[in-house]
C-alpha cells in the first residue's frame, strides 16, 4: 500500500459508504444485530473475534462497539476499503488490528501469527470464492477457531432450482427496494467507487487496487446447502441457519 495517503474526508466516504451498502442490503443492521447476538449468548465478554473479508471494517465497527471487553482482526485484500477502515477506525484503542491478505490463498492464514479466535464473522463476501477455495477455506477457519467457537456468514444464499417461486418472491421484493431507491436519489455501489476515484491523489490505489482482483471473477453463486455441508465436512458439530428474511440468511457454525 502507498506510503502517501490522500488527504481526503475519510469519515463522510465512510459515511457514503454506509449509506450505499444499505441501497442495495434493506436488512443490513438487522443482520450485524443478529450476529452480535449471537456472540452475547455464546461467548464471554472477552473474546478475540476475526472479521473476514472485512472491507472498511463494519463489522468490527460494530462489534467493538458493542463488546467493550473484546478485541478483533480484520482481514481483506481491497487497499482503498482497508484504508478507507484504518483512516476513520484506526485501532479503536488498541483492539483492532488490520491485515492485508487474499483468503482465496491457502497463506493468508500465516500472516495472523499464532493467534487463534473465539469467533470468525463475514457478511456479503464469501460468494465471490469458487465451491472448492471456500470448501478449503472452511477448513483453515476450523483449525483457526478455539472450541466452541462460532463462525458466522451473512449473505444472500440463493434458492435451489426447483423452487422458483420463493427465488421468485426474492426478486419482487429486490425490484420493489431499488425502485424506491432509486426514486430517492441514494448514492449506489457504482456511483460511490467512481466518485471516490475522482478524488485528488487516488490513481495509485486504484492502479494496485486493479491489479489485485485482475482475474478474479464472480463464480457462480453456491447454494446454502453447500454451504452447510462444506462446514461440517471441515469438523463444525453444529451447523445450521440462525436468522433468514428470504434469501438473506445468517449461516452459523460451532466447531
Amino acid at each position: 500500500m502507498q506510503k502517501d495517503i490522500p488527504e481526503l474526508n475519510w469519515q463522510n466516504w465512510m459515511q457514503r459508504w454506509d449509506h450505499q451498502q444499505n441501497y442495495y442490503l434493506p436488512e443490513r443492521e438487522g443482520r450485524f444485530a443478529a450476529m452480535l447476538d449471537v456472540l452475547e449468548a455464546l461467548l464471554p465478554e472477552s473474546f478475540v473475534a476475526l472479521d473476514l473479508a472485512c472491507g472498511p471494517g463494519s463489522i468490527s465497527q460494530r462489534l467493538l462497539s458493542r463488546f467493550q471487553q473484546a478485541s478483533c482482526i480484520a482481514v481483506d485484500i481491497d487497499p482503498i476499503l482497508l484504508l478507507l477502515g484504518q483512516q476513520t477506525l484506526g485501532t479503536m484503542q488498541g483492539r483492532l488490528r488490520w491485515v492485508d491478505a487474499d483468503i482465496s490463498q491457502p497463506s493468508w492464514i500465516t500472516q495472523l501469527g499464532e493467534e487463534h479466535v473465539d469467533a470468525i464473522l463475514s457478511t456479503t463476501a464469501l460468494h465471490w470464492l469458487p465451491a472448492s477455495t471456500l470448501m478449503d477455506l472452511y477448513r483453515q477457519l476450523g483449525t483457526l477457531l478455539r472450541p466452541g467457537g462460532i463462525f458466522l456468514n451473512g449473505d444472500h444464499f440463493g434458492f435451489a432450482p426447483h423452487m422458483p417461486s420463493f427465488t421468485r418472491v426474492c426478486e419482487h421484493e429486490q425490484e420493489h427496494w431499488s425502485e424506491e431507491a432509486n426514486k430517492a436519489g441514494n448514492e449506489n455501489w457504482e456511483m460511490w467507487w467512481e466518485a471516490l476515484r475522482r478524488e485528488p491523489g487516488m490513481e495509485a490505489l486504484f492502479a494496485e487496487r486493479e491489479r489485485r482482483f485482475s482475474g478474479k471473477t464472480k463464480p457462480p453463486e453456491a447454494l446454502v446447502d453447500v454451504h452447510l455441508a462444506a462446514l461440517r465436512d471441515a469438523g463444525f458439530h453444529e451447523v445450521g441457519v440462525i436468522w433468514q428474511r428470504l434469501d438473506n440468511r445468517v449461516v452459523m457454525a460451532v466447531r
